[in-house]
């Protein structure tokens, strides 16, 4: 069966459980809720953290599908704001070099809790469904959870999802040595990657530091340039991806101009 997307709009009323309220969800989602904490001082205290995921087979088009829940409550904006800095997160081999991966402290340690349990139902469900592809979806934090489960089926399995994120925050590292590189590997994970960011969707520039980057920003807007104000209105441009008009360029042909630069100038500070 040849592979077919939902439109746009819809992923985003899916994985998001229709936060706006202005759709139908095609698919109930019910997230699986994994408890974790990355200390011993944390534990005592009572201090965990949550991620929440969920993975299902739809077999009407022959597609295994991810999801990874948004920011839901303090522990989520704890792991959002304070565990910003960059942690080593795995060295592998690229262009015949090893390639030092680099991720968001916080968000690494969210998939890192829950990977082999994603791994687990993603191969029982690849076994069941042998050409079935694999599709990631995420909104705000949930992209960039999304983003480094594409990163770990990729380079563990060989499989290139489709990954389609919404308002994604930017989870991985480069350093000034291995920026070229790491642009490289990151465009081979998908066989189709669309990190819809508004370019007045503050939560899209998230971490706001030089080197964090996510896999393909594309750079979706009902406003044709960014501001100071708008970008502190991340109510109004961070919950609109349900508007089917965002996505009208990539029906017509003209999907090429929307994609942010490679190195950034396109809405994606480098």
């Amino acid at each position: 069966m040849a592979y077919r997307h939902l439109p746009f709009e819809q992923y985003f009323i899916n994985t998001s459980e229709d936060y706006t309220h202005t759709g139908k969800i095609t698919y109930p989602v019910q997230y699986t809720a994994v408890r974790y904490n990355t200390t011993k001082l944390g534990k005592k205290l009572g201090l965990w953290h949550e991620v929440n995921y969920e993975i299902h087979y739809e077999a009407e088009r022959d597609v295994i599908q991810m999801h990874f829940q948004r920011t839901l409550d303090t522990s989520d904006w704890f792991a959002n704001i304070f565990e910003f800095a960059s942690r080593y997160y795995a060295a592998i081999e690229f262009e015949d070099e090893e390639l030092q991966l680099r991720v968001h402290h916080g968000w690494g340690n969210m998939y890192l809790a829950v990977k082999h349990e994603v791994r687990e139902k993603w191969q029982a469900l690849h076994e069941a469904h042998p050409s079935a592809a694999t599709e990631i979806l995420g909104w705000s934090l949930g992209s960039g959870i999304a983003c480094l489960c594409c990163q770990d089926l990729n380079y563990n399995f060989g499989v290139k999802p489709y990954l389609y994120t919404f308002g994604s925050v930017r989870p991985f590292k480069y350093t000034p040595l291995n920026k070229k590189r790491m642009r490289r590997y990151l465009a081979t994970l998908c066989t189709d990657c669309k990190n819809f960011a508004d370019v007045n969707d503050l939560i899209s520039y998230m971490p706001p530091f030089r080197g964090f980057t996510m896999i393909r920003r594309v750079n979706v807007g009902t406003e044709r340039k960014r501001s100071l104000f708008r970008l502190l209105h991340p109510l109004r441009y961070h919950v609109h991806y349900d508007l089917s008009e965002l996505y009208r360029q990539f029906t017509d042909g003209t999907a090429e101009e929307a994609e942010s630069a490679p190195d950034g100038k396109g809405g994606e500070p480098a």
